[in-house]
């Protein structure tokens, strides 16, 4: 489970951007609702977190790509793969992630271990 941030801290139609690998976006709509998807276009390499916000689907900054909140399907080319969506809960006042375990589909060029994992 990743701590996003207290739910008081995220307004209505605002949405951040956790450092997680891959990154992970969470979105406050303006409806009240919460979603977390993978944070990276399946495209090109551009924040969702970015993006436009509407009628439950992000809108990437960068070509117009269009995800759907609930499913993460592509609900608008040039995107072909769908990105993750993860469990998002509301604990204790604050904003939790519980990340898929399904493979991210990244764009070409990008990996989801860009970084060398410290642990064990």
């Amino acid at each position: 489970m990743h701590k996003a941030c207290p739910l008081k801290d995220l307004a209505p139609g605002d949405a951040l951007r956790l450092d997680t690998v891959p990154p992970i976006a969470v979105f406050h709509t303006e409806e009240g609702e919460l979603f977390a998807l993978d944070d990276t276009c399946t495209h090109q390499d551009a924040s969702l977190a970015d993006g436009w916000v509407e009628d439950c689907e992000v809108e990437c900054p960068l070509h117009a790509s269009k995800f759907n909140l609930r499913t993460g399907a592509v609900d608008a080319p040039p995107a072909k793969l769908p990105v993750r969506t993860h469990v998002v809960t509301v604990v204790d006042g604050d904003i939790m992630v519980e990340e898929s375990t399904e493979a991210p589909n990244l764009p070409p060029g990008l990996t989801a271990h860009g970084h060398e994992s410290q642990s064990g």
